[in-house]
């Protein structure tokens, strides 16, 4: 796996593993069930990665949403790429929603609502609530 990817917690935040991308949790929340969609490839140019990678994120952001919509009940999503400080090709997920999610005992308000997400007011999960949310999300892209 790529330096981005390990960044982000790999594997101890996979959600989900594919030929040319990996679901990882988010381990900063600026919403409930934020991800990484990383792309496995050292590329850090979008433009870069291989077709069959751009053909396979058809179906992996059509599990990604259904999966969210399911647990979140998002209005919207955004799919941010920033790749400022993680060079290889990554989008941040970020489920958007009105008001306030709980998940087991924390509560997750959307700052930005309904504007751009307010990266810097999200939950720092410690590595029990890591764990529970990531297996939580698992379970429905399993």
């Amino acid at each position: 796996m790529n330096e981005t990817i390990e960044k982000f917690g790999y594997p101890g935040t996979l959600v989900r593993e594919y030929d040319h991308w990996v679901v990882l949790l988010r381990p900063a929340q600026p919403t409930l069930g934020s991800l990484v969609l990383a792309a496995k490839s050292d590329c850090t140019d979008f433009s870069a990665l291989p077709a069959e990678a751009f053909a396979e994120l058809a179906s992996v952001t059509k599990t990604v949403e259904d999966a969210l919509k399911g647990f979140v009940d998002y209005a919207k999503i955004n799919y941010l790429m920033l790749m400022m400080v993680d060079p290889n090709v990554h989008f941040h997920v970020i489920p958007r929603y009105e008001g306030a999610r709980e998940f087991a005992g924390t509560e997750y308000v959307d700052a930005g609502w309904p504007k751009v997400p307010d990266l810097g007011s999200a939950v720092a999960l410690d590595e029990a609530a890591k764990a529970a949310l990531r297996d939580a999300l698992k379970h429905l892209f399993a």
